[in-house]
């Protein structure tokens, strides 16, 4: 026999639209977005009968979305940059250069490459090219500015 919150979330497809819309006055205590369409209604249910049941997001998860809201206020008053996601320590970036493979570690203080260690990526991705490239772009954290692509050089 499932579990009754699986039983809930099973029937949502079952829902008329109007049901549907009652469901996320009850379990939101408020309508609605006007001209939500189903495909997005349903699983906003799912997700909120779950959190009803089990709990919401960790205190962490939640303060990593509040960062992320407040750097894209701040993007879209002063179209400054977007805040980039911290990488977790432990982490193993790759890149090919030149025929060779090149490692890096990400640590609590910065990043290590084959056993030294650097304050940022830029840092490395000069040590390898040696020339200047954005750390991040170059380890295809996000995409290459001007002209440079991301082929093994």
């Amino acid at each position: 026999m499932a579990p009754p919150i699986l039983d809930k979330i099973a029937k949502l497809r079952g829902l008329s639209r109007s049901e549907l819309l009652d469901l996320w006055q009850e379990l939101y205590n408020k309508a609605a977005p006007v001209g939500i369409r189903r495909e997005i209604l349903v699983p906003f249910l799912a997700y909120r009968i779950q959190e009803n049941a089990h709990g919401g997001l960790r205190p962490a998860a939640l303060a990593e979305l509040r960062r992320i809201a407040r750097a894209l206020d701040r993007y879209q008053t002063s179209n400054g940059p977007l805040g980039r996601p911290r990488l977790k320590t432990g982490t193993r970036l790759f890149r090919q250069w030149r025929g060779q493979r090149h490692e890096v570690f990400v640590t609590e203080s910065g990043f290590e490459h084959r056993r030294v260690s650097y304050r940022s990526l830029s840092e490395i991705a000069r040590k390898i090219t040696g020339t200047r490239w954005s750390g991040p772009a170059f380890f295809g954290l996000k995409k290459a500015s001007s002209g440079r692509g991301h082929r093994d050089e």
